[in-house]
């Protein structure tokens, strides 16, 4: 049955001379395996470039009950990135990004908030020029909000240390060291609440960086499978 839905483009693998499967995180069905056929070839440009990282897209697919590899019958933009193609900075979030969700999002459902979480905050990345050195932390942080492990924001000045496999603020360094020291959860709980914009917040690499490996042992205590990401070093670099 042939059913008309946008999609996020999470990867492409080759699977012949001349076509691909394509991982596309659609909004009516959830995470879903594409084969793309003629991918090569002098009329093939275009189906290339619609099938870049976190492409968004509007799709005419075929839905098998059965499951399995699907076919498409049509795509087009839905949103033609205008800034990202062009920025470098913005260029090696994006890659980060791409790869963040294809570890931590493996639904095969619909999830309408989730799938209005990541393409709002793609365009919304593309459009704005305001903050993007930290774009990715509060990207990261929101994308837990709908994985299920938002942060307890309980932040005071008694609980000041934030429990990476609690999910929360407490009193006392716990006897583990998945935890955030104090001056980086205030930090945290000001990401939670708000109270800064990203240009503020984060003025150096350090508690960039910083910020984002507790993230991301976060991300590897609450999904299963997470594993090490492997464009760290590069937007690290680029963000120096």
């Amino acid at each position: 049955m042939l059913h008309k839905t946008r999609g996020i483009v999470f990867r492409t693998i080759q699977y012949s001379d001349t076509s691909v499967i394509a991982k596309i995180y659609t909004e009516k069905f959830g995470l879903r395996s594409y084969i793309i056929r003629a991918i090569k070839g002098k009329k093939s440009s275009s189906k290339t470039g619609l099938l870049q990282h976190l492409s968004l897209l509007n799709l005419v697919v075929y839905e098998k009950d059965r499951g399995g590899i699907q076919n498409i019958k049509e795509m087009e933009v839905a949103w033609q990135f205008r800034s990202i193609p062009f920025d470098f900075i913005k260029g090696a979030v994006l890659l980060f990004l791409n790869e963040i969700l294809y570890k931590a999002v493996h639904e095969e459902e619909a999830n309408q908030p989730l799938f209005d979480y990541i393409f709002d905050s793609l365009t919304y990345f593309d459009e704005t020029s305001a903050g993007i050195e930290n774009y990715h932390l509060y990207f990261t942080l929101g994308l837990t909000r709908y994985l299920g492990f938002f942060p307890r924001n309980n932040f005071s000045e008694q609980k000041a240390y934030f429990d990476l496999r609690e999910g929360l603020f407490v009193e006392n360094r716990p006897f583990h060291n998945n935890f955030m020291e104090s001056a980086l959860s205030r930090k945290l709980n000001q990401m939670l609440e708000a109270e800064a914009s990203p240009l503020t917040l984060f003025e150096n690499s350090g508690e960039r960086n910083a910020m984002l490996s507790n993230l991301l042992d976060y991300f590897k205590l609450h999904v299963p499978g997470f594993i090490e990401i492997k464009s760290l070093p590069v937007l690290q670099q680029v963000l120096r």
